[in-house]
């Protein structure tokens, strides 16, 4: 008696309609299993199918099949229709392609590698607020790459300290402190207060450079105390918020930027959490798809890793993400790139030959960590960005920049591991 139907879900003639959302995956198939079998299985999981034939599957429901329609190697993509998903539902989207399949028997390892969105689904979600052009007009800066700092270490300070700590970068140069993705809402550091001080701070630092200077504040916590701190920071001047994507959840992230369009603030992303499903290349999700996935819910800002710093970060991987943040996508403004991880001084050269000047560069030890302090740090970065945008070696540069010659003979051109 034959009662599995997962074949049935393969269909290598079929041609996807432009409506279909189209997922693509690496998958293993367990011992004793084909590559054809465990194709099925994952479009049947992800959509209308079980592991049995049943009584209720009504033509009407049959029409709702995924199929995968393309088996190279081990590479399949497969095609689903649109009426699968609820339009603006990423949980629910992600529930579907990225849910159950992980845990199949019938395959021993799967990655989903990437997703390309239908109109419809596209239509359903906002976007970035702001995206590169509304921020670079944000801070009136149009010809290089934005600043960042995260203050080190990375939690600790009091309110003061981090706020005088902050004063230290902007003045320096950097366009915008960042918290890190661990620093909330601690005994030593309330967020009320870090707000508060901060605020001021950058305030009497954009009198004193007469340039813009952003804080980008960890709001990441229980979904309303989040629209709580955001209304905040709109209550004391500030332009942006910064959460944890993928510790805080889609769903967390949809309400954050539904809050954000009312106050008038940007969102900057980061991806703490990631590597715990996007490292290994053969199981989990790819930061490509999660970037893409954030693009679309609109995060004006995103880490996408830097190539040359400490964290793991390939180099086609990382143009591929970048690539997928500032391509044209209907009516989707493009998402701001961030390099972070490990950065200095001597590494910026080749950082900006990979992301051009369409960047936010985040330096928060090669800051820090200067023999000068903070301000020196930061001067040492906006130098290093100069000598790259003027052709000129940083060796070269450095005989008339004392700041960013010390950052050499600390730091030279290392890459940190």
């Amino acid at each position: 008696m034959k009662f599995e139907w997962y074949t049935e879900f393969v269909d290598t003639e079929y041609t996807p309609k432009p409506s279909d959302l189209i997922v693509k995956f690496r998958v293993q198939p367990a011992q004793g299993i084909t590559m054809e079998e465990a194709a099925g299985r994952v479009a049947s999981e992800s959509s209308v199918g079980t592991w049995t034939t049943l009584t209720t599957m009504k033509p009407e429901i049959k029409r709702l099949m995924a199929k995968a329609y393309k088996i190279s190697g081990n590479i399949v993509e497969i095609a689903y229709p649109v009426e699968l998903f609820e339009l603006g539902n990423m949980p629910q989207i992600l529930s579907s392609i990225a849910g159950n399949i992980f845990g199949m028997k019938a395959v021993e390892r799967l990655r989903l590698l990437d997703i390309k969105w239908p109109k419809e689904i596209i239509e359903s979600f906002k976007g970035p607020q702001y995206g590169i052009d509304g921020v670079r007009e944000m801070v009136k800066v149009y010809d290089r790459p934005l600043t960042a700092s995260v203050l080190k270490p990375k939690i600790g300070f009091t309110a003061e300290g981090h706020a005088k700590a902050g004063y230290e970068a902007w003045i320096g140069g950097i366009d915008m402190l960042k918290d890190d993705e661990n620093l909330s809402s601690q005994k030593f550091n309330r967020f009320e207060e870090r707000a508060e001080k901060c605020f001021k701070m950058r305030d009497k630092a954009e009198a004193e450079t007469g340039e813009k200077k952003i804080y980008l504040i960890n709001i990441t916590a229980e979904t309303k105390e989040m629209l709580r701190r955001a209304r905040l920071v709109k209550s004391l001047g500030g332009e942006f918020v910064m959460v944890d994507i993928l510790t805080t959840g889609w769903a967390a992230v949809q309400t954050v930027r539904e809050e954000c369009e009312d106050l008038k603030l940007a969102i900057h992303a980061h991806r703490a959490f990631h590597a715990a499903f996007t490292r290994d290349k053969t199981h989990g999700m790819s930061m490509l798809a999660v970037a893409k996935v954030a693009r679309l819910i609109g995060v004006d800002q995103l880490h996408i890793g830097t190539v040359v710093g400490k964290l793991e970060s390939p180099l086609e991987e990382v143009k591929a993400i970048r690539h997928s943040l500032i391509e044209d996508l209907d009516h989707i403004k493009k998402t701001f790139p961030v390099s972070s991880g490990g950065l200095h001084p001597g590494l910026l050269p080749e950082v900006m030959r990979i992301f051009g000047v369409d960047f936010v560069v985040q330096v928060g030890g090669g800051v820090w960590g200067h023999p000068w302090g903070g301000k020196a740090g930061a001067m040492a970065v906006r130098q290093a960005i100069e000598a790259t945008l003027k052709g000129i070696s940083l060796d070269e540069y450095a005989k008339e920049k004392p700041e960013l010659r010390e950052a050499l003979k600390k730091w030279g051109y290392v890459k940190p591991r």
